[in-house]
């Protein structure tokens, strides 16, 4: 809720008896005025301004003298912190965290330009990792989500420098964003840090993996582990938004083999051994477990449905059957905990689930065996058909959540005359 929706629709609220006068005054005083951030054209013209002036610097470096060089890196470092804290200072906290961000990413131009201007060694990453050093000390220090995603992506930048220019992997980077990133996760777990910091966790984990050269059902193991971590996190926003990234990751690989999973030409691609896997990923099922337990959120144990390495069947019929079997579960477990718990959005999500699991089922069972006319119109009326469903189940979702109970009347007490 934001002040702007309070002065929008409170009076609305007021003359319709919900809240009083007093009560919607006591709301607004819960929301004060913020400062106003500067204009976007002032704010757009700086960033010309400051790209002009990298322009000329870029097209003349190689001329300036190497003192020169380091002074105008210093200096926009240094003016760039700042003017971040000057702003934060002023209380207008998105510009201010803005240009702490750029102090951020000037921090890490500077290290490279440096190391081109003495010849560095090209295979020393240590500056590269103390690039990311900075991006967690300062997303503690200042607690903004800029610099979280800032940091994440710095992070999956160096991994990705290492991995396909210097040919292996920097677990000093992979520890500093899963370990001080994961920590300011568990201490502030809003819903978009929990988000991009998943999707950099598993960006890592995938380029582990392609160093490793193992089998990339692999890369499912560290994935779930990052949703078991969601499962123990008390506050149950912040841990199903970390959860996001990896079932969609474990959905679309499932998606995938279902369509695309017709022969065996991907058992030497997907198959690990089979039980080193499956003891890797029994212990974080086991961990996810227990986080569900201790936090009651037995509801989503059926995300792990997912999971289930179908890929070690035959391809062909055996496999597309499977793993269709396991989409529509998956969907109908979504279904039943949106209409549990009352959720639309869910059910949505539910929805979306059951149809793209149909439509895989069309073409993938039914195309050989039906002529193409009479596929899509007989798809068409059950498309229309689920469609109808859902909208009528979610409308009676909704009503019954939006109608308040009412007490039932006294009973009439009989008397004989």
């Amino acid at each position: 809720m934001s002040r702007k929706f309070l002065e929008t629709d409170g009076p609305a609220w007021v003359a319709e008896g919900l809240i009083t006068e007093e009560q919607r005054q006591k709301l607004l005083a819960r929301y004060p005025h913020q400062a106003q951030a500067l204009g976007l054209l002032p704010l757009l013209g700086s960033v010309l301004v400051g790209l002009s002036a990298l322009s000329v610097v870029a097209a003349n470096w190689q001329a300036l003298p190497d003192v020169l060089r380091l002074a105008l890196m210093l200096g926009s470092l240094t003016g760039a912190y700042a003017a971040g804290a000057y702003f934060l200072r002023r209380g207008n906290p998105d510009l201010g965290h803005g240009l702490i961000g750029l102090g951020l990413i000037l921090f890490g131009a500077s290290i490279i330009l440096t190391s081109q201007i003495y010849q560095l060694v090209g295979y020393d990453v240590s500056g590269l990792v103390a690039w990311v050093v900075a991006g967690v000390a300062l997303s503690y220090v200042y607690g903004s989500r800029l610099l979280v995603l800032l940091t994440v992506l710095i992070g999956a930048a160096v991994q990705t420098y290492c991995v396909q220019a210097l040919g292996s992997f920097s677990y000093a980077t992979a520890l500093m964003v899963a370990g001080g990133m994961g920590y300011y996760w568990w201490r502030r777990p809003d819903a978009v840090s929990s988000t991009v910091l998943a999707t950099g966790l598993l960006w890592q984990a995938g380029l582990l993996i392609a160093v490793l050269h193992a089998k990339i059902t692999w890369f499912f193991v560290p994935a779930m582990a990052i949703y078991a971590a969601g499962d123990w996190q008390p506050h149950r926003v912040g841990g199903r938004s970390l959860q996001v990234p990896p079932l969609v990751a474990a959905y679309l690989f499932m998606f995938g083999l279902a369509t695309f999973g017709e022969t065996d030409t991907y058992a030497n691609v997907l198959r690990p051994p089979l039980l080193p896997y499956l003891g890797a990923l029994g212990a974080v099922l086991a961990l996810s477990v227990a986080g569900k337990r201790a936090r009651g959120r037995f509801d989503t144990l059926l995300d792990w449905l997912l999971l289930l390495p179908g890929f070690y069947l035959p391809g062909g019929l055996p496999l597309a059957v499977a793993t269709l079997v396991v989409l529509y579960a998956h969907a109908g477990s979504v279904l039943v905990r949106a209409h549990r718990q009352e959720d639309p959005n869910q059910l949505t999500i539910g929805a979306i689930l059951f149809v793209a699991a149909t439509m895989v089922a069309y073409f993938k069972l039914t195309w050989a065996f039906l002529d193409k006319s009479l596929f899509f119109l007989l798809g068409g009326v059950l498309l229309l058909g689920l469609s109808w469903y859902l909208r009528r189940r979610n409308a009676q979702v909704l009503a019954a959540s939006a109608t308040p109970e009412r007490p039932s009347p006294p009973a009439e007490s009989t008397s004989n005359p």
